[in-house]
């Protein structure tokens, strides 16, 4: 006969080894996500490189290219919508207005924590300060995006995970 504190070893081997397992396929999901926002970033820069310069030598836009027998087709316009890349680098002149506004909220949380004296932020801060369940694909989301705008100069990963807004070019 096996003791009931044996059988809850058991599963409580069994629940660790299982979340181990979701872990290490979080990390995976995590990394394929960024490799694939990363092309698809470079995508969308390259489409708007060639259509500018395009557009200033005066050639038609619908250009083919070696190998592809189609035609580029231009993107609908939506009244009122930029092309741009979700997060541009960050330079002087460039105000938080210029991200989108999952972007501006994360911004504004933390400028907000920096003004009132808390400092950094961790994703999980950050998700509860934005109103998100606290559940790891909403903390990944919310950890990419500030990955990213840390990749672009607008926050600062003081340690991993944790952000800040960068330092005011120029004042």
């Amino acid at each position: 006969m096996t003791s009931v504190m044996g059988l809850l070893e058991e599963r409580e081997v069994a629940a660790r080894q299982r979340v181990e397992s979701l872990r290490d396929e979080l990390d995976r999901l995590v990394a394929e996500l960024e490799e694939a926002e990363a092309a698809q970033n470079r995508l969308v820069i390259a489409r708007e490189t060639v259509s500018q310069v395009l557009s200033e030598s005066g050639e038609p836009k619908d250009v083919q290219v070696s190998g592809d027998a189609r035609p580029i087709e231009p993107q609908p316009a939506t009244p009122g919508a930029v092309s741009r890349p979700a997060v541009p680098m960050r330079r002087e002149g460039l105000d938080v207005t210029v991200l989108s506004p999952d972007y501006q909220r994360i911004m504004h949380v933390l400028a907000d924590r920096e003004r009132s004296g808390e400092g950094p932020a961790i994703c999980r801060q950050l998700a509860s300060a934005l109103d998100l369940e606290l559940v790891p694909a909403k903390i990944e989301g919310v950890r990419s995006k500030a990955k990213r705008l840390a990749a672009r100069g607008w926050l600062v990963e003081n340690t991993p995970g944790s952000f800040s807004v960068a330092a005011s070019q120029g004042g």
